[in-house]
């Protein structure tokens, strides 16, 4: 059902990711120009991840009936992983998928953006989306759950990130980008926000990760994990692009209260020591098409251990062959201590231009 209302009106609002839920939505990798050999290495990255997931809740994979009996092999003996029959364009189920919300009753809806690949023709990364934007409506039908008609705002779900207790995290680099939504001003975007999620206080970041073709989502750069305490994408070299931009969120944060008055406690997770660039021999892996964004050899990637995701009994949590992946995880064990805490190797997913976080959307419950 397609609802024209609101769920501020209807009494609904965006929960945390740290609240207990019902399970995620995840896309098989299949698109030539996002993932290489033909999504052969991704798919290996997206099983594991589905499995670690799977272990405390649900996962739905979706994927075209061309790849069906492919996705029902793959997670054949796997009780918790279900294949759902819609198409997409890509596998960036964060963006595509619903934006979930819940009400004092448990009652779960889901709200369906309009998409167009993080910048429609100014700055987007493919020329076509029509099957990605028809994601978050498909789910909410297979999975019965009502959903709100947002088609008139350029939102993906990466984009925002909610404590579940009326703030919003967002950040001024990609909600202001001119692919988004050029023709509303900054408090007419914060309204939307505010009707659509029922916040009631929106932190705006002035940046997001170094070299993130997403105009920078803030789900890479910074992330509540509980009430009052915000993990900060970080670096302590001064050379480091990341540092300026970094800096710049943390001044904000260090000024801001929480929506129920509480000072922001921060706590800072380091990127890699070193930059993640991608290879030559994985660019000559990509099959680019007409009006797709291209790559370069030893482009930097935006690598970042934020970029996790928070399971019912688990947070996965990427890796990237670097020395700070420990002490990520063991930042995280400190910051989720009823959670085991899942290292994943993140290559094959940060490659195709995101990470772990990107790859799924929770579904209340």
């Amino acid at each position: 059902m397609i609802l024209d209302s609101t769920p501020l009106k209807d009494g609904f609002h965006m929960p945390a990711e740290y609240e207990h839920h019902r399970g995620c939505v995840m896309i098989w990798p299949v698109r030539p120009g996002s993932w290489t050999n033909r999504g052969c290495d991704a798919k290996k990255a997206f099983a594991v991840i589905a499995r670690a997931i799977a272990q405390s809740e649900d996962v739905w994979m979706l994927s075209s009936s061309e790849y069906e009996e492919e996705v029902k092999e793959e997670f054949k003996n796997e009780d918790r992983i279900h294949h759902l029959c819609i198409s997409s364009d890509d596998a960036w189920a964060r963006d595509v998928g619903p934006t979930c919300v819940i009400n004092e009753s448990g009652e779960v809806r889901g709200i369906s953006w309009k998409f167009n690949a993080w910048g429609g023709k100014i700055d987007g990364l493919y020329a076509h989306w029509d099957k990605d934007n028809e994601v978050a409506y498909k789910v909410c039908n297979n999975l019965g759950l009502k959903c709100y008609d947002a088609e008139h705002f350029v939102l993906e779900g990466g984009s925002i990130h909610s404590d579940g207790e009326g703030t919003l995290l967002v950040t001024e680099e990609c909600l202001l980008s001119g692919g988004r939504n050029p023709e509303l001003t900054k408090e007419q975007i914060e309204e939307q926000l505010k009707r659509y999620t029922g916040a009631t206080k929106i932190i705006w970041l002035p940046r997001g990760i170094y070299n993130d073709e997403t105009n920078e989502h803030v789900d890479n750069v910074c992330a509540f994990t509980s009430p009052g305490h915000v993990v900060l994408a970080w670096t302590d070299d001064e050379s480091d692009p990341q540092w300026k931009l970094s800096n710049e969120s943390l001044k904000v944060l260090m000024e801001e209260t929480d929506a129920n008055g509480r000072k922001i406690i921060v706590h800072k997770l380091r990127i890699p020591s070193k930059p993640v660039c991608i290879t030559k021999e994985e660019l000559d892996a990509f099959e680019f098409e007409e009006g797709e964004d291209e790559r370069e050899a030893g482009e930097r990637l935006a690598a970042s251990y934020v970029n996790f995701y928070i399971a019912n009994g688990s947070v996965i949590v990427p890796q990237f062959g670097d020395r700070n992946d420990k002490e990520a995880v063991d930042v995280l064990a400190e910051l989720f201590p009823t959670r085991d805490i899942v290292p994943v190797d993140a290559r094959a997913v940060i490659v195709g231009g995101g990470n772990i976080h990107c790859i799924t959307q929770q579904i209340p419950g």
